[in-house]
């Protein structure tokens, strides 16, 4: 029997995909750009909480805490600090969850999230 001639690949070819930094879609204060979000933030505040720890895979009451929020930040390269997520959650909360709620949306109107 004649034996095939084989080429062996030695190094595998290499991809790396550096992650592009990414931005929140809407300010801290854009309620304005999705009022339905904005009503249920300020009169259902709850309800909108576990929309958000929902669609984070949380338990239902940790959508509006610090650390969802960095977790959201860190996983889309949006710059930003522990600081500055603990600032956000503590002095604005119903703000901060409903930019991370407006934000949500987007990416998942675009089927990134």
């Amino acid at each position: 029997l004649a034996m095939a001639s084989q080429t062996v690949i030695m190094v595998q070819p290499q991809f790396s995909a550096a992650q592009q930094p990414g931005e929140w879609q809407t300010g801290l204060l854009d309620c304005c750009s999705d009022c339905s979000v904005c009503l249920c933030g300020m009169f259902c505040f709850v309800c909108l909480n576990c929309q958000v720890a929902r669609d984070m895979d949380e338990c239902c009451l940790s959508g509006s805490s610090m650390a969802v929020r960095t977790l959201y930040r860190t996983k889309y390269n949006i710059p930003g600090s522990i600081v500055g997520d603990f600032c956000s959650i503590w002095w604005c909360t119903p703000c901060a969850l409903c930019q991370l709620k407006r934000d949500i949306n987007w990416r998942w109107e675009l089927g990134i999230f």
